[in-house]
């Protein structure tokens, strides 16, 4: 425990990547504090950007309606920018990537 609370242990497939998941921080953010890219733009859980599916874990939402359907919920889609990780989870995010290996760095 930090004095956030509790952290949790996340992986980012297919890559295999890991970081720590505060349970006090939106997924994206910390993943970014582990330089881990995830596809993002409003960052306020409406524009879908960042949808992706968790494989396994639970996250849980600080905002009344994070723009998913009842289907995509159920079907595991999540919207890391505002998912607030409940335990040890794994998110299947293609397209992520690691910051250091932006262009032009």
């Amino acid at each position: 425990m930090s004095g956030d609370g509790p952290v949790f242990a996340a992986r980012v497939e297919p890559a295999g990547w890991r970081f720590d998941a505060p349970a006090s921080r939106p997924l994206l953010l910390a993943a970014l504090a582990a330089g881990i890219r995830l596809p993002s733009s409003c960052r306020n859980g409406t524009c879908r950007a960042c949808i992706c599916r968790l494989a396994s874990g639970r996250v849980s939402y600080r905002i009344e309606w994070p723009g998913l359907s009842a289907e995509e919920k159920r079907e595991g889609f999540i919207l890391p920018c505002v998912a607030h990780p409940e335990g040890d989870l794994v998110v299947e995010v293609p397209h992520a990537g690691r910051i250091d290996d932006t262009p032009g760095r």
